[in-house]
């Protein structure tokens, strides 16, 4: 009897030191963050900012996954999409999508469904309001279209799109490299850059079918040797900035009323005269319109551009340090007062305060993370 009750007081005490730090503070704005599960990690973790100071707190793991890479939320806030990739016992790569439920009182995620992705390597998901969900295979060369129940549990995929071709860069552009999927706005178009192939490809979904069909316009092409990776859509103009790569470009592409896109400018989102090597990853714009970032690996910076208003055109500003090695996905907090960003060779993610007048960034804090891959606010 007395053996038992120690061992259920040790089991309490732990468990108080468990809760003890986890407290959830209220005026928070909690994310999660997507990982590489190799060095520690052992999936999908809860992190929170404090919106006053832009302070960083770690809450812990909130789901064990393997390779949970890249998320995405439900509009509705009670689902959570994550795609990652796994090997079987010959070492070939096998592609899913897992679903959970957002467990809003403890922060948590619960696995409610996994289905194959379609495709090797998934390095991105998107879910629209009507909870149809994409998948881009980046090693598959394709994008698959899914749907999500009332229930949270995934649907088999629905269609798969087969990209073919390649581009000049033997190295990286041998064949399609699907790298995101995107639901524009206020409309039934799907947008899917393929770095492989120069090109955004553009579909829509035949609500009969449940297929992917193409856009009046299929695609938009770009400059070879570009590898177009994702997107932003200007929140109020008829744009579209697509960030290239390898280019280390951002393109500017007018969205016209026929269907078609006229590409209107490209910009570097390097410093004049720097030569090393670079490759941009990802891209963001302000709520208001007025600025937008990109995120460079090598010079390992956010670039910033100001955004003319009324044509969308842009005019690089300046580059923030991102205080680490291969700055990948970052995000805008919901207040939009701070920019967040997830170095994956330092292991550590960083805040910056945001300037909603100049855009310009200011350093706050910083923590540690287990190869941070993706940073999504609830």
């Amino acid at each position: 009897m007395k053996t038992g009750f120690y061992v259920v007081l040790c089991i309490l005490l732990n468990s108080s030191l468990l809760f003890a730090g986890q407290k959830f503070d209220k005026g928070d704005e909690y994310f999660f963050v997507g990982t590489y599960t190799e060095g520690g990690s052992e999936g999908i973790y809860s992190f929170a900012l404090d919106p006053a100071t832009g302070k960083l707190t770690d809450h812990g793991l909130a789901a064990r996954s393997n390779n949970p890479s890249f998320l995405a939320l439900t509009s509705n806030g009670k689902y959570l999409l994550a795609v990652h990739e796994t090997k079987d016992g010959n070492g070939s790569s096998m592609g899913y999508i897992e679903s959970f439920a957002v467990n809003k009182e403890g922060n948590t995620l619960i696995s409610l469904s996994k289905v194959l992705s379609s495709g090797a390597h998934p390095c991105y998901v998107s879910v629209n309001k009507r909870n149809d969900v994409l998948a881009a295979n980046y090693t598959g060369g394709n994008v698959a279209l899914f749907r999500l129940n009332e229930s949270g549990r995934l649907s088999e995929s629905l269609d798969v799109q087969q990209h073919y071709g390649n581009g000049p860069n033997k190295t990286r552009q041998s064949e399609p490299h699907v790298h995101s999927a995107f639901f524009e706005p206020g409309s039934d178009r799907i947008f899917v850059p393929d770095l492989g192939i120069d090109q955004v490809s553009v579909y829509q979904i035949d609500k009969k079918t449940s297929k992917l069909v193409k856009a009046s316009t299929p695609a938009i092409n770009l400059p070879e040797g570009s590898g177009p990776r994702h997107l932003a859509f200007h929140p109020v103009l008829k744009v579209v900035y697509v960030v290239n790569e390898l280019s280390s470009k951002v393109a500017v592409v007018g969205l016209n009323k026929d269907g078609s896109f006229t590409t209107v400018e490209t910009v570097s989102a390097l410093p004049d005269k720097y030569e090393k090597p670079n490759t941009c990853a990802d891209i963001h714009i302000s709520k208001d319109g007025r600025y937008l970032y990109a995120s460079n690996r090598g010079l390992n910076s956010i670039a910033i551009f100001s955004v003319d208003p009324k044509t969308g055109m842009i005019k690089l500003i300046g580059q923030e340090s991102t205080r680490g090695e291969t700055p990948r996905n970052f995000t805008l907090s919901p207040s939009g007062d701070f920019l967040l960003v997830a170095n994956q060779t330092t292991q550590n993610i960083v805040s910056f305060r945001r300037d909603a007048k100049t855009g310009l960034l200011k350093y706050t804090d910083q923590v540690k993370a287990f190869k941070p891959v993706c940073l999504l606010f609830r």
